[in-house]
Order: structure tokens, then sequence, then C-alpha cells
């Protein structure tokens, strides 16, 4: 991933905070808990997994309009930059 490090820490955080609460999902599916208290957890699951894509697509695109790419990066297209952020809606 193409960014600086604080916001590939921010990515990774969000990332492992949806790995922890799918877990707990899972967890409480197998105990048989309530369908109430397993979607809510879900739901949690589902808003952190967005936030991460989307802090992903806005260094995308913060590193495509100042022109600071990876290296062996191609410059990304508008239409590939829309088509990520669609892809999370």
């Amino acid at each position: 991933m193409v960014g600086d490090e604080e916001s590939i820490a921010q990515v990774l955080n969000r990332l492992r905070r949806a790995h922890g609460q799918l877990a707990g999902v899972i967890s409480m599916i197998e105990q048989g808990r309530d369908c109430k208290d397993v979607v809510t957890q879900l739901a949690a699951v589902s808003r952190a997994l967005d936030r991460a894509g989307f802090k992903i697509v806005a260094t995308g695109l913060r590193d495509c309009l100042t022109g600071q790419r990876g290296e062996n990066s191609e410059p990304m297209t508008v239409a590939e930059l829309e088509k990520l952020f669609l892809a999370l809606a």
C-alpha cells in the first residue's frame, strides 16, 4: 500500500479492530447469542472495514494528486480511482 506511515498504521489498526470484532461475532453465533446482538456487532465490523477501505482510497487520491507514488507504481487514472471508490459503496 502506498502512503505515509501514519496512514498505513491507521488502516492496520482499523483492520485489526475489525478482525477482533469478527472473531467476536463468530463466537457469538457459536454461543447462540441473540440475533440483535450478533447483527449489532456485525454492523460494527462492516463499518470498521468500510473505514479502512475509505482510508486506503483517500490515501490513494492524495498520493495521486500530489504525485507521491511508490516505486514501480503507475499513476492511477480517474476511472480507476472512481472504480475503487464505488467498490466500497
